[in-house]
C-alpha cells in the first residue's frame, strides 16, 4: 500500500498545481492544431503533395504520432523535479525514515509522472475525436482506429519519458541546468536517430517512423515513384499548395515492433532499479557538515572581542547601479563554473562559423543554455522566502525589478556580442535590431511566465519548444531574425515586449499591494 499512497500523493500534488491547469489548456490548444482544418495554411504530416482522407484512421494515427512528439518534447520538463519538491517540502526526509525502499520510491515517482502525461494525453485524445466530427467528410467513426495507435505508439513513449525524468534527477541531483540541457540534446539525438534508422523501427523510442514509412509506401504505390523527397512531420507553416488525398486505413504492426515497445517499458524499469543504487535518499550529511563548520567559524569569530568603531559605516545609496551589479553577479555565479566554459565555446562558434549557421543554430542554443538563469527571474524571492524583505525595499518596481530585467538582457546580449559585431560590420542593421529585440523579448517572456504561474516550469517547457523549433527552422518561432529579417519582425517583437512588460509590471504592482 505504500507505493499507492506515494503515487496518489505525488499525482495530486501536481494536478492541484496552477501550472498544471495552464499546461492542460495549452495542450488542448496545441491538440487542436494536430490535424489542420481543410482550409488551413499549414500541414503537420504530409507526404509529397498527399495527405490522408479525414477518416478515423488518419485522425487516430496522426494525433497519436503528434502526441508522441509533443508530449515527449514538453513532458520531461513538466514532470521533472518531483524529488526536488519532496526535498524542499521535507516530505522526502519523512519518507527516508520509513521502510519504503529506494526502488519503491523511484517507481512511484515514475508512475505518478506517467499518470500526469496520461491525463494530458486523455485530453488530446478527446480533442482528436472532437476534431473528427468537426471536420467529418462522411466517414464512419471507428473508435478502435483511435485507440490502437495511442496504445502502441504514444503510451510506451510517455512511460519512457517519465523514466528519464526520474533518472536524470537522480544522477544530476540538484543541477537542474544539466537536466534541462542533457534532455535537450538527448531528445535531438532521438529525433535524428529515428530519421536515419527508418528500417530499424525497434530502436525508435518515439515509435513514429514505422507509421511514416507505411504512409510513404502507400503514396509511392499511388505515384509509382521509388522515392518520396518531401516527407514532412511537424508544423510546416505557409503550405498553400493544393494537396491530394489518399486513403489511409491504418496498419498492422509487426510482432517485432510490438515486442520492442514492451522492451522499452522493461528497459525503463531496469534504469529505475539501477538508479535506486545511486539515489541519495534525501541524505543531508553534506549540508550538516557544512552547517557545523559554519557554526564553528561563527562561534570563533564571536568569541573574539569586537570593536564597533572598526566596522564600516552604514551608508545609504538609492542608485540602481548597486542592485544591477548584484543581479549580474547572481546570474553569473548561478550554476557550475564549468558551464561558462561551454558558454565561451558558444561565443567562439558565433565568431568563427558561417554567419547563417551562427545566427540560426548557435545563438538559440547558446541562449537556451541560460534557461536555469532566466526561469526564476521573477520568482527567486518567493523560492528563497525573501519576498517580504524585497518588496519592502525602496521602490521595488523601479529599482529591483528593473535591475533584474536589465541584468538578464545584458547577460544575453553579452553572450551574443560576437554575432552582434559581425552583423554590424556588414551593416546589416535589421538583423542587429532583431537580435537585440529578441534578447529583450526572451527576458520579458521569462519574467511574465514566472510572475503569472509563480514557478519556472512553464517557461522551461515553452523555451524548450521554441528552441527546438528554431533549430528546425520554423518561421513562426523566429524571435531573433535568423530566418526573416524585416522591419515587420522588429515591430512584432517590440509590441510583444511591451505587452509582456505591461503584464509583468502590473502583476508585480498588484503583488506589492496584497503582500
Amino acid at each position: 500500500m505504500n507505493i499507492f499512497s506515494l503515487i496518489k500523493y505525488s499525482y495530486l500534488q501536481r494536478v492541484r498545481n496552477y501550472n498544471f491547469l495552464i499546461t492542460l489548456c495549452a495542450s488542448l490548444a496545441v491538440a487542436y492544431t494536430f490535424v489542420p482544418a481543410p482550409d488551413a495554411n499549414y500541414s503537420t504530416i504530409r507526404i509529397a503533395d498527399y495527405v490522408g482522407q479525414y477518416n478515423s484512421a488518419w485522425f487516430g494515427y496522426v494525433t497519436a504520432v503528434m502526441s508522441s512528439l509533443f508530449l515527449s518534447l514538453v513532458g520531461f520538463y513538466l514532470i521533472n523535479g518531483g524529488i526536488k519538491t519532496d526535498t524542499q517540502t521535507k516530505v522526502g526526509q519523512i519518507i527516508a525514515t520509513t521502510k519504503v525502499t529506494n526502488s519503491t520510491y523511484l517507481v512511484s515517482k515514475v508512475i505518478s509522472g506517467f499518470l500526469i502525461l496520461l491525463t494530458i494525453l486523455g485530453i488530446v485524445f478527446i480533442m482528436s475525436i472532437a476534431l473528427f466530427f468537426l471536420y467529418n467528410e462522411n466517414f464512419p467513426f471507428e473508435v478502435f482506429q483511435f485507440i490502437k495507435p495511442y496504445i502502441i505508439i504514444t503510451i510506451p513513449t510517455l512511460f519512457f519519458i517519465a523514466v528519464l525524468a526520474v533518472v536524470f534527477e537522480v544522477f544530476f541531483r540538484k543541477y537542474t541546468v544539466l537536466q534541462n540541457i542533457g534532455f535537450f540534446f538527448l531528445f535531438s539525438f532521438l529525433m535524428l536517430s529515428s530519421r536515419t534508422n527508418q528500417e530499424q523501427f525497434s530502436f525508435d523510442v518515439l515509435g513514429t517512423q514505422i507509421v511514416m514509412q507505411h504512409m510513404e509506401t502507400q503514396v509511392r504505390e499511388i505515384t509509382k515513384g521509388d522515392q518520396i523527397k518531401e516527407l514532412s512531420i511537424g508544423y510546416i507553416i505557409g503550405n498553400n499548395s493544393p494537396s491530394k488525398k489518399f486513403s489511409f486505413n491504418g496498419m498492422e504492426f509487426p510482432s517485432l515492433f510490438l515486442i520492442s515497445r514492451l522492451l522499452w517499458i522493461g528497459f525503463g524499469f531496469v534504469l529505475i532499479f539501477i538508479s535506486a543504487h545511486f539515489f541519495h535518499r534525501f541524505s543531508l550529511q553534506g549540508k550538516t557538515v557544512q552547517k557545523v563548520q559554519k557554526a564553528a567559524i561563527l562561534s570563533e569569530v564571536t568569541a573574539k572581542e569586537m570593536h564597533l568603531s572598526g566596522l564600516a559605516k552604514l551608508t545609504t545609496n538609492f542608485s540602481i547601479i548597486p542592485l544591477l551589479t548584484t543581479e549580474l553577479l547572481l546570474l553569473i555565479r548561478k550554476g557550475k563554473k564549468w558551464l561558462w566554459i561551454v558558454n565561451a565555446i558558444g561565443m567562439f562558434l558565433l565568431a568563427l562559423l558561417p554567419l547563417d549557421i551562427a545566427h540560426q543554430f548557435v545563438l538559440p542554443i547558446l541562449w537556451f543554455l541560460q534557461v536555469s538563469r532566466l526561469s526564476n527571474l521573477t520568482t527567486k524571492e518567493f523560492t528563497n522566502k525573501v519576498h517580504y524583505f524585497a518588496f519592502a525595499s525602496y521602490k521595488p518596481i523601479q529599482r529591483l525589478l528593473v535591475a533584474q530585467l536589465a541584468a538578464s538582457v545584458m547577460l544575453l546580449l553579452f553572450l551574443a556580442i560576437p554575432l552582434v559585431v559581425r552583423v554590424a560590420i556588414i551593416s546589416n542593421f535589421t538583423a542587429l535590431l532583431s537580435i537585440i529585440l529578441g534578447g529583450i523579448f526572451l527576458v520579458f517572456l521569462a519574467a511574465s511566465f514566472g510572475i503569472i504561474t509563480g514557478g519556472k516550469k512553464l517557461f522551461e517547457v515553452v523555451f524548450f519548444m521554441i528552441t527546438y523549433m528554431n533549430i528546425n527552422r520554423v518561421p513562426f518561432t523566429d524571435y531573433f531574425g535568423a530566418l526573416s529579417q524585416s522591419n515587420l519582425l522588429s515591430i512584432k517583437l517590440a509590441i510583444g515586449t511591451i505587452v509582456l512588460g505591461s503584464i509583468v509590471f502590473s502583476i508585480r504592482k498588484y503583488q506589492l499591494k496584497t503582500s
